[in-house]
């Protein structure tokens, strides 16, 4: 019994639904769990496990029917601390919000729960999601399980660690300049970016392409099992997709080898990149190419996708964050305060001329992706760094511009509106995880889970987690 912690979510939901293991053993299974490793990485820093316990039993009382593609039979999960849990601290990193007990649960945590997922507890982040590196003054840092010297990368870095170490099977995740993404490959584990609107979430700028929420897992198929219950329509979110919605689990159990991927070592954009992480995700590209599959090393033109993000962005931190400067700035972390200056300083045109040029840039992926099944890159242009820096500031001699500049090609990715898995696909010869992104075509979720479970399989990675802490 102690073992099922090594089951993927998939198996694990599959003994729940055929009745095998119970929600309460899972739920104390995590708990042993989180207790044995979390002191090493701090990634799980608020526990609800009395909540756990009462779901876990409501689930049980409940007559077994046939559910809809999505439902998790009372498997255990993490909810990323930006996400309200009706009754259950949740801080979002900040000290504006560290005793912040919300009445009412998140819009995307109501989903999960509704079909059968049991919250944990929380997962640590940075302040207000901002930066790629899992620290705050709430609860300090989160450290990568594969070696706990470093960080395992933010904003959803507390989801990642927890799902690498076997605390959780899954965990919710928020991806706006790679914050899915770049962790899941910190960690060697498996997340997914989708479309705007595919996982209905409520924020206060209601037609914001840029922000999402979406799955975490230790393999494409848990990805696929948790996105299933996560997507679907809300009446408050205008983006939200009406469906009906293929099953994303059955898509991700059907890999699909693809005939033709396009490679980009740095999609003409990253100013420098660490030798082995090029090296390895070359490896990769070499390995597609062994199997047979078509492999161009050519991408769309991304120029101005930098330029035009961090401006977008800079217009929704004023709407996140404006009004707390005032009351807030010596609370509010440094990135913060720089992010949200930066916006009040843009002018209608630089905002406006920012959305048109977001327009030119999907439209000239979208004719790119006509041609290929997926578009694959580095996730980070270096290996996860030490768990006391609060970001990069140079690789190579070469100094990176603001504290995103290292993440330029995940930022630069979520300009296109494309769905994008992260896969791991190795290790440094230090043993840090490497991953790339998949990048598929517009609103090709389905297609994108055939293919990069194929690649998964290919790669020969994901079977690594979890692990103790090291």
């Amino acid at each position: 019994m102690k073992d099922l912690y090594k089951l993927g979510a998939t198996e694990a939901v599959a003994l729940l639904k055929k009745r095998e293991v119970s929600p309460l053993e899972l739920v104390d299974v995590s708990i042993d769990r989180i207790e044995a490793t979390d002191g090493k990485l701090n990634a799980m820093v608020t526990r609800c496990y009395e909540r756990a316990h009462d779901h876990a039993r409501r689930i049980m009382q409940e007559k077994q029917a046939q559910r809809a593609p999505g439902f998790l039979y009372g498997l255990p999960i993490a909810a990323k601390d930006n996400l309200a849990v009706a009754g259950v601290r949740s801080t979002s990193g900040s000290k504006i919000y560290a005793d912040h007990v919300p009445a009412e649960s998140d819009l995307v945590v109501e989903r999960l729960e509704a079909h059968g997922a049991i919250i944990m507890g929380k997962s640590n982040m940075p302040e207000f999601a901002a930066g790629g590196n899992s620290f705050n003054d709430v609860f300090g840092a989160t450290r990568n399980p594969w070696d706990v010297r470093t960080t395992p990368g933010g904003s959803s870095g507390g989801s990642a660690a927890a799902l690498a170490a076997g605390q959780v099977w899954l965990a919710t995740g928020g991806d706006f300049g790679g914050s899915i993404r770049h962790p899941a490959s910190f960690a060697s584990v498996s997340g997914l970016r989708p479309s705007p609107g595919m996982v209905a979430k409520i924020q206060k700028q209601p037609f914001n392409p840029l922000s999402v929420e979406g799955p975490m897992g230790r393999t494409v198929a848990d990805v696929a099992l948790m996105f299933d219950a996560e997507a679907g329509f809300h009446p408050e979110d205008p983006l939200s997709q009406l469906g009906p919605h293929p099953s994303f689990a059955a898509a991700a159990a059907s890999p699909r080898k693809p005939a033709r991927i396009a490679f980009s070592p740095d999609l003409g954009i990253a100013p420098v990149m660490d030798d082995e992480v090029r090296s390895l995700c070359r490896a990769a590209a070499q390995k597609i190419a062994q199997a047979g599959i078509a492999v161009d090393e050519k991408h769309p033109d991304l120029s101005d996708a930098g330029r035009t993000f961090l401006t977008l962005r800079g217009a929704v931190y004023i709407a996140r964050h404006g009004g707390w400067l005032e009351k807030y700035r010596h609370v509010l972390k440094p990135e913060i305060v720089q992010n949200t200056e930066f916006g009040l300083k843009l002018s209608a045109p630089d905002v406006v001329a920012a959305e048109v040029a977001q327009g030119d840039i999907v439209r000239r992926v979208a004719t790119f992706m006509k041609d290929y099944d997926a578009l694959i890159c580095p996730t980070v242009l270096c290996a996860p760094f030490d768990v006391n820096q609060r970001f990069p500031e140079q690789l190579n001699g070469v100094r990176f511009e603001g504290y995103m500049g290292w993440l330029v090609l995940t930022f630069s990715v979520t300009v296109t509106a494309c769905p994008v898995m992260a896969v791991p696909v190795g290790f440094t010869k230090a043993g840090l995880p490497v991953g790339v992104q998949v990048i598929g075509k517009p609103r090709g979720e389905a297609a994108l889970f055939q293919v990069a479970s194929y690649l998964e399989a290919l790669f020969g990675v994901s079977h690594l987690t979890p692990i103790d802490p090291r």
